[in-house]
């Protein structure tokens, strides 16, 4: 794919989709800054609760009567892949926006933020034709009779996704959920709706049919709305733990089912004796990308006693490595946080370090860039996994080293957090890092840094990190229920394949 440059004019969407049709919204003004200057980006009309009503009606109608919910399964994946094609087109605007929008840096914004979710709809559109219509053995209990599971779509679907990663995250909803039959209305974050109503336009244009593919900007009485309405069936949302429980407790009122991909606390193991000179930056990079703005980011280090001074010499000697700057510059690593208060947010996090007794090691203050809202990547150390930084999402560019005295510690410590998204182990001894993987509770666990971000895999977490999976083939089907159909066997039975 080719590098993104910036543009001489930023277009930027205004237009919801509803229904098939571009609609203008008649709710609150919502304004958006840009967050590597503080300056307004721009105004954009949400929707009113009637648009929204209208939204969930022509999902509903979709499903049950429309074209959606009843197309071939070859139709659905070549629709499908149409968006995907939509969003090849206009990938360079798409990339521009969510620059401008989140503050993702461009070499991140082209990489994770559009072209990993593409790879992942394309997947999707692919899965889109598997017919998962399992049979059973024959049964001679009581009565003589044969069985078989076949999975239909859980119906429509309230799609909430975050502002971090705006497009990917939307696009792990939609693309599962449309594969499986489903129609969709997806609500954006507030903080980075742009991205998302071109994400409508292409949809438009792709020809997705009327209804199964519905966008809308909410504010907080339109997203209850969203998962309170009974005609939605099920509310895919991505955030906080703390929102994410307000959500299913909001979707618990009519019995929906949800999926929830919330926050982290990720721990990182490196096992004793480990030579971390060649492992040190790629550790210290991969908390800091997006601004720290990443509920799988490692931001718990767990070092044997024995190697911590070394491990902080060495990051001390890395750490200018890591610039903090304007995210349309390629060297930029740390661009910057969404909005002033979460910036806010993540330097209380570095005082309340310091009033616990940490030390900050290298790092730990504010940036003054362009008015923008900025925050040096930050590692802290003399912090127990008690204290609150250890404890709670950070959300920002800021890591703790924590030390363990034996592997079995090291573990312990891992698990002794209420978040379960990721975990991260480091050793020579494959053979070792797998059997500490496999003591991990949690979702994804990568060994000496995994590999790609694979479209066929699940992603989710235990505990308050989530409910459900998303992406591969279980992402789709947190979008299916099972129905079992059973039949007597007379003289002249069915033949199932």
């Amino acid at each position: 794919m080719n590098e993104v440059t910036k543009p001489a004019a930023l277009r930027l969407p205004s237009e919801m989709t509803i229904n098939g049709e571009a609609v203008l919204g008649k709710g609150p003004l919502l304004s958006i800054p840009n967050p590597a200057n503080g300056q307004l980006l721009g105004e954009v009309q949400s929707a009113s609760i009637e648009q929204a009503e209208d939204a969930i009606a022509a999902a509903r109608y979709a499903f049950d009567y429309g074209d959606w919910s009843r197309t071939a399964p070859e139709e659905r994946s070549a629709a499908l892949h149409r968006l995907a094609d939509g969003l090849e087109k206009h990938r360079d605007e798409m990339v521009a926006l969510i620059v401008s929008e989140a503050g993702s840096p461009v070499p991140l914004a082209e990489a994770l933020q559009v072209d990993v979710p593409l790879r992942i709809l394309r997947w999707n559109a692919d899965a889109a034709k598997k017919d998962r219509t399992k049979s059973l053995a024959p049964d001679y209990e009581v009565l003589p009779s044969a069985s078989y599971v076949a999975y239909r779509p859980v119906g429509v679907v309230t799609a909430i996704s975050a502002y971090n990663y705006p497009i990917h995250l939307a696009l792990l909803k939609v693309g599962a959920a449309l594969a499986a039959g489903c129609s969709v209305v997806l609500t954006p974050s507030p903080r980075t709706p742009f991205s998302s109503l071109l994400l409508g336009e292409i949809a438009r244009e792709a020809g997705i049919p009327a209804g199964a593919f519905n966008v809308i900007l909410a504010d907080m009485e339109v997203s209850q709305l969203l998962t309170t309405h009974p005609s939605v069936d099920k509310v895919s949302f991505t955030g906080s733990a703390a929102i994410g429980a307000k959500v299913m407790a909001q979707a618990a009122q009519s019995l929906k089912g949800v999926t929830l991909e919330l926050g982290g606390k990720s721990p990182s193991i490196v096992m004793p004796g480990t030579d971390f000179s060649s492992l040190v930056l790629g550790m210290h990079m991969r908390y800091s990308r997006n601004a720290g703005q990443g509920c799988a980011s490692p931001t718990r280090i767990l070092i044997h006693e024995s190697q911590i001074d070394d491990f902080i010499d060495q990051s001390k000697a890395v750490w200018s490595q890591i610039k903090v700057g304007d995210p349309w510059d390629r060297t930029t690593t740390v661009g910057p946080l969404i909005r002033a208060e979460h910036l806010a947010s993540v330097a209380g996090f570095v005082e309340s370090a310091r009033a616990d007794g940490g030390t900050i090691v290298a790092g730990g203050n504010k940036v003054e860039l362009n008015g923008g809202w900025y925050h040096e990547p930050t590692l802290v150390s003399g912090v127990t996994n008690d204290s609150r930084i250890a404890r709670e999402e950070v959300f920002g560019p800021v890591a703790i080293v924590l030390p363990y005295d034996d592997v079995d510690d090291a573990v312990s410590i891992a698990n002794d957090n209420k978040y379960g998204l990721a975990g991260y182990v480091f050793g020579p001894d494959t053979a070792e890092c797998l059997a500490v993987a496999d003591r991990l509770r949690v979702g994804i666990i990568q060994i000496n840094g995994g590999g790609s971000f694979r479209p066929d895999a699940p992603y989710g977490g235990f505990k308050y990190s989530g409910v459900g999976r998303e992406i591969g083939e279980d992402g789709i089907l947190d979008y299916l229920e099972a129905s079992h159909v059973q039949f007597s066997l007379g003289p002249n039975p069915p033949r199932l394949s």
